[in-house]
């Protein structure tokens, strides 16, 4: 492999954890200049892999976050008809009104097809849109290309983005989306490797604290009653708060003395009920 082509492979970023089919898949999607379509539930870290890519590629990460009533335009431009009015009604403006492209801001995927080099286009949460949203972007990013009608204009994209797409699968997408993205399923990390991406973020934690938090954590996570199981960004926070409570003692947890519950679970109905669990030390 070239020093050119190893620049190109992504490797993992400073604090994401990366597995070998994760990084092929990342890799070859790249080369065959594919949307890259993720799924998982909340915490696994869908979104954190974009910005690995882009801080490991060094990329500009450029992040359109998907919105329930958002139309297209939107992500591809604005004509902010408001402030050319004003700018003809009051006339102190330093801008021409009859320009109208003086009017015209990109929006996230025109910001990606117009920077001067290569970025990482993040497209959030797609599953909040709907059906006619989700195909219509496909449509514009296969062709890399879209049309400013009150310009008639073409913007087309000086670099093809590295695309990912997010998804909570909240709502099943169109089988013509699923058929023009690579796919890949982000499971939820097992205790080994959860083991390794907190060492990540905490390389000086005593392998006692380690040990006794992940194991209170995959035991609060096996409670089937609970709606919102917590994620592995919750376990990071909830370490943090150990860590900084001076009264706290490791083998509290081993004793099933589990503090500082409303990191974990967010919901009223799971904090209770695991909170009721754990007085009775159901759990231990």
């Amino acid at each position: 492999m070239s020093k050119k082509d190893e620049e190109k492979n992504f490797q993992g970023g400073s604090r994401y954890i990366l597995d070998d089919e994760l990084a092929k898949i990342v890799n070859i999607t790249m080369e065959l200049e594919m949307p890259l379509l993720l799924k998982g539930e909340p915490g696994t870290g869908k979104t954190i892999l974009a910005h690995a890519i882009a801080e490991s590629l060094r990329m500009p990460l450029i992040v359109l976050n998907v919105k329930s009533s958002m139309k297209l335009v939107e992500a591809l431009y604005q004509y902010d008809t408001l402030t050319r009015l004003n700018d003809s009604r009051f006339g102190d403006s330093k801008r021409d009104v009859s320009r109208i492209e003086d009017y015209i801001k990109m929006g996230k995927i025109g910001q990606a097809f117009t920077a001067d080099q290569r970025t990482v286009l993040l497209i959030d949460e797609i599953d909040k849109a709907d059906t006619d949203f989700q195909d219509d972007m496909l449509d514009v990013l296969d062709q890399m290309e879209f049309d400013i009608i009150e310009v008639d204009k073409t913007i087309r994209a000086i670099h093809r983005p590295v695309i990912i797409i997010t998804s909570n699968a909240k709502k099943d997408l169109s089988d013509p989306f699923l058929g023009r993205c690579n796919f890949h399923h982000i499971a939820f990390p097992d205790p080994k490797m959860m083991r390794r991406i907190i060492q990540v973020h905490f390389p000086n934690l005593s392998p006692d604290l380690m040990e006794n938090a992940i194991s209170a954590f995959y035991r609060l996570r096996e409670i089937d009653t609970v709606e919102k199981k917590p994620a592995t960004r919750e376990l990071i926070n909830w370490i943090r708060a150990l860590q900084a409570d001076p009264d706290f003692k490791e083998k509290q947890l081993a004793k099933g003395d589990v503090p500082y519950l409303g990191i974990l679970f967010k919901k009223s109905q799971d904090y209770a009920t695991v909170g009721n669990l754990t007085n009775r030390r159901k759990l231990f």
